[in-house]
Formats: C-alpha cells, structure tokens, sequence
C-alpha cells in the first residue's frame, strides 16, 4: 500500500508546484483521501508572488505587476472558483459517470505504472484540450481571459475563466475507460499546480530541461501576440507534443503580451464574458445558417471564405513598442482598491472555508456581495463616470452584511474599525454621487 503525505505537508505542497512528487506519496484508494493540493498550495502562491515582486524590482528598477493588472488577474481567479460552491468540478464529475459506468480497464490505483500513465494521459489531454481552446472560438471565449492580461508574472497564471470548465472535461473522458478517478484527481491538479511557475520574465533558460519540459521561456511565447507566438507551446507539463504535432515556436523576438486587440479593461464581469456577446454579434452580421454556426465553432480569426483557423491579415502590427493599458489614477484611490479588495479576500475565504455548514441563500448573499465588490473595483480602476454611483451601492450592502455577521474583519479585533472605514466609504462616495448627479441637472437645464 502506497504511504501518502499528511494533507497538510508544506514540503509536499511546495514539491507539487513544480512536479517533484513521487508516486508513492499521491496514490489514494478512495476519491475523499486525495488532498485539495490547489488549496494547499494557495500560501505558496502567495510568497512566490512576493518573491517575484523582490527579485524583479532588484532586478529591473521596477515592479514587475501594476495594482490594477494584479488584482485583476487575483479576481478572475476568484471568480474562476464559484461554480466549485455548487457542485463538484464538471471534469471530475465525468470522469466519474465513465469510470462507473463505461471503464473497459481497472487499472490498480497503488501502482508506479498506474500513476505515470495517467501523467502522460492528462498531460496529453490537456494538450488538446488548449489547443482546440485557441482553434475553436466558442471554447476560446472562455480562454481569452487567461490572455487578456497584458503583463506576464505570475499573478497572470491565477488569471482563469468561469466558463472554460464545461469544455474542457470532454478531453479527458478516454482517460476513465482505463484509469482510477483517485490517480486522475492527483494529476488534474499537478498538471494545473505546474503551470504556475512558468509565468514568469524572471526565468529566462533552463538548459537541456527545454526539450522535455514547459517552461517560462515557452509559455512566454504562448503568451505573446507577435505572429510568430501566436497558436503556439500548448503544452502544459511537457512540450514534447508541440515539437509533435507541429505547433512549437522558440521565443526570439521580443514577446508583448496580451491579445490580439486589447480590451483596455479591469473590470472582471466585462474580461469574463466580452468574446460570447462579440460572437453572436458577428454572427448576426452573416446570412447563412453555415457562416452563423461557423462563427462560433471555427477559429477566433475565421470569416467566409478563410480556411478554418482564418488568418492573421486583419491583425494590428506588433512593433515591440507597445506600452501595456493603464492610465495614472491618485495614489490614496489605489490604496483604497487594495483595501476593499482585501476585505472581500477574507469574505471569500469564509465562504469557502464554511460552504458546508452554510445554508444555500447564505451561500448565494456571500457569492453575490463579492461579485459586487470585485465589478465595482473594477469600474472605479476603469475610472467610470458611474463608479460613485455602484460603489455607495457596494457600500451599503457591505454595512449591512456586516452589521448581520455576514462578513467579518481579517482580524476580529479590527471589527469596529473596519465597520468604521467602511461607513465612511459610503459616506464619501454618496457625497460623490450626490455632487455627480448635480452636474447632470445643471447640464440639463
């Protein structure tokens, strides 16, 4: 029987970023004894991310994240997460339906061989799973969130789409003909625990290592919008099916990062969702029942009469110039995001820490202010006219809850001071709106 490590093993935690783990420690015979290692891992994203930030400003003379961009990539993640709060992860929920229904094959769950092939098979599965991301516009209106940001540190790897999980368990079903649910769920997570590391300027070569593995300077590139990065380095832990199937790409010239055509947004709910309402509206703009269905099943740049992945002619020239969106905002209103976006940090670490002695209309009342706190940061590092207006709004609700134990303080003993910061907040955006919503009149008379 394989002896695994306790839960809570930081040495195990920290192994598990970067894939030095051994069979014998991940080898679980029932599906509750596997570890949450994504959850385990958070504290070591956290310092890995501060490491960063040190380095870096040694390093560069400047920071290697903005306020705006980082807690912008921290919420899409957030987001990423809440469909967790109702249900089990769509992949592992079919991969089980197939593996007690459908497997051809049980292969033994305490076994090396066991655990090394479904590496190779989640790895190989999510490959394809990316690929058909980038190939297929419909899936790749959930993956432009991870592309959106137009930094590249590691912030940008929590960077993750609310919607890319319904599609993405379709890659993995062939996997639970053969394979343990137990094994898969210890892969599924290291395959997405590696990937994080390598979003990184920091780390420029690694030798002999990038033949066999992704690494930063690969997914670099993946990251880039210059043409010759653009549908290339799929891969998640190993590169080699890239140098396979034909779509490997060495970094040369100087990657700028981000999309094609920048959204100049950090508002969350906009990132998350822009590309479905872009699909249908181009969509629309096309006559045949063929060109509408094409629109959203071939590739982002297809249009009649282009083969199925269109092309990269209407693209706007990369010249290695580009400064990346965002404009100055007062030094007290980023201190005031960071702030409110750390109080919603700590509500959402409730909500996940207690979902199950929660009652659901609980649940949904937590889900709801922190959707609200994060959209409307996202309006006031936007700089829009109506941030006042949806922010005294935010600020209401945030009193209430309070007021109602429905969100506490990061510390117990700062309750009445936080109660205090946030009545004040109310109290200066309201003034705000008010003097706002003056202008309008005068202009209207």
């Amino acid at each position: 029987m394989a002896v695994a490590v306790e839960p809570g093993s930081a040495n195990a935690g920290f192994r598990s970023l970067f894939f030095m783990i051994t069979p014998n420690e991940t080898s679980y015979q029932r599906l509750e004894d596997v570890p949450e290692y994504v959850l385990q891992a958070t504290p070591f994203f956290i310092g890995l991310m501060v490491l960063e930030l040190v380095v870096g400003w040694l390093k560069k003379g400047s920071p290697v994240v903005t306020v705006r961009d980082g807690l912008t990539s921290v919420s899409c993640g957030m987001i990423s997460r809440f469909p967790l709060l109702f249900t089990r992860s769509c992949e592992l929920t079919a991969y089980l339906l197939v593996w007690d229904r459908y497997r051809l094959l049980e292969l033994p769950w305490d076994s090396a061989w066991t655990w090394w092939l479904t590496f190779v098979g989640v790895d190989f599965g999510y490959y394809w799973v990316h690929r058909c991301a980038h190939e297929v516009s419909i899936i790749w209106a959930s993956h432009q969130v991870h592309h959106s940001s137009e930094y590249y540190n590691l912030s940008t790897a929590l960077r993750q789409s609310l919607t890319q999980q319904f599609t993405s368990w379709i890659f993995y079903l062939p996997l639970a003909l053969i394979a343990p649910p137990t094994v898969f769920f210890v892969h599924i997570q290291f395959n997405l625990l590696y990937q994080f590391w390598i979003h990184t300027e920091l780390i420029r070569d690694l030798g002999p290592l990038e033949w066999v593995f992704n690494t930063p300077k690969h997914h670099r590139v993946h990251h880039g919008r210059n043409e010759y990065c653009i549908d290339k380095n799929y891969g998640g832990i190993l590169i080699i099916w890239d140098r396979l199937f034909g779509t490997f790409a060495e970094e040369t010239d100087k990657v700028v990062f981000g999309l094609v055509l920048p959204i100049n947004t950090f508002e969350v709910l906009y990132i998350q969702l822009h590309y479905y309402l872009g699909l249908w509206r181009r969509s629309e703009a096309y006559e045949t029942v063929g060109d509408k269905l094409s629109t959203f099943f071939k590739g982002p740049s297809w249009s009649p009469g282009k083969r199925r992945l269109g092309d990269h002619a209407g693209n706007p020239q990369v010249t290695g110039q580009e400064v990346p969106h965002g404009p100055s905002w007062p030094l007290p209103l980023q201190a005031y995001v960071v702030v409110h976006f750390l109080l919603a940090l700590g509500t959402y670490h409730d909500l996940f820490e207690n979902k199950m002695t929660l009652s659901q209309f609980t649940v949904l009342g937590m889900t709801g202010y922190v959707l609200l706190t994060l959209t409307s940061l996202g309006f006031i590092m936007d700089q829009r006219p109506t941030a006042p207006l949806l922010e005294t709004l935010r600020c209401v609700v945030a009193v209430t809850m309070m007021r109602y134990g429905y969100t506490k303080p990061l510390l117990s003993s700062l309750a009445g001071p936080t109660e205090a910061f946030v009545s004040i907040s109310l109290l200066l955006w309201a003034l705000q709106s008010f003097s706002q919503l003056l202008r309008i009149k005068k202009k209207a008379d």
